[in-house]
């Protein structure tokens, strides 16, 4: 639960964080001041296109979305919301979800991803928590692979991939859930070259390396695993990429990273 703030403490760390790169928008959100604001991932490998639906209707901006595609946040009412997607030009629901108390300075995020036998949704509340003077990076991860049930993933030094005497940075992340877990804010990270690697929840084997990439200070990513493309029939298991999706007011598609491992 947000920690109660007030308007004179907005106003006192209002200059610094513009000396240090803030916004207003992130202090309303930390003050629990701001709308609700909520936006959709298609993560369904070789998904048609659809239309993202909030209580029944597509908002501005919201429609014929392909896989990998990321909408731009978008205010939203608080209080319980029901969230759906549709095949474009459609208000018939492949998937729907609800949140029940949707609450004033979070952010909610829906993703469509492919289920045992039809499709399916994922929902994360993140209360964005984020301490008002940080420019740490935010990290949270979901797994969208039927095929890989539970993983852990962890955020490692390009130079050291060696993961052997490492903790997961995000472990045991389960089908159709999140960790850190909806309701729970993300965990920060400091900016820096990084390489994620997979693997079954408990086990050192990677199933997944990814390439090196720079993470930058104030990014929000939410890293998604999906089943590659093909692998959706038979759900081979382990076969699976990592999208990264990038949080806030963007339309920027998710990257698909590449799997360094030999014949993966």
């Amino acid at each position: 639960m947000k920690m109660i703030r007030t308007m004179a403490a907005m106003a006192a760390v209002a200059s610094l964080l513009s000396a240090c790169g803030g916004g207003s928008d992130d202090v309303g959100k930390e003050l629990g001041l701001t709308n609700p604001e909520i936006h959709f991932i298609h993560a369904i490998p070789s998904g048609p296109a659809v239309d993202f639906l909030v209580n029944g209707t597509a908002p501005s901006g919201q429609t014929n979305i392909s896989y990998k595609g990321v909408t731009n946040l978008t205010n939203i009412n608080t209080g319980s919301t029901t969230v759906a997607y549709s095949a474009t030009g459609t208000t018939t629901a492949l998937a729907s979800g609800n949140f029940p108390d949707v609450a004033k300075g979070h952010e909610y995020t829906v993703l469509a991803l492919p289920g045992l036998t039809a499709p399916d949704i994922g929902l994360i509340d993140d209360p964005f928590d984020k301490g008002l003077l940080s420019n740490s990076a935010r990290l949270r991860g979901f797994n969208a692979s039927a095929n890989a049930t539970n993983l852990d993933l962890y955020l490692v030094q390009s130079g050291n991939t060696d993961i052997t005497n490492a903790s997961p940075t995000m472990a045991g992340v389960a089908f159709k859930n999140a960790v850190p877990a909806s309701g729970q804010d993300s965990i920060y990270v400091s900016g820096g070259d990084y390489v994620l690697v997979a693997t079954a929840a408990g086990s050192k084997t990677p199933i997944f390396q990814s390439q090196a990439f720079s993470l930058s200070n104030n990014a929000d990513w939410l890293v998604t695993s999906v089943p590659i493309a093909g692998a959706l029939s038979q759900l081979v298991p382990g076969q699976i990429h990592l999208l990264v999706a990038q949080n806030g007011n963007t339309t920027t598609p998710s990257i698909e990273l590449t799997n360094t491992l030999t014949g993966q």
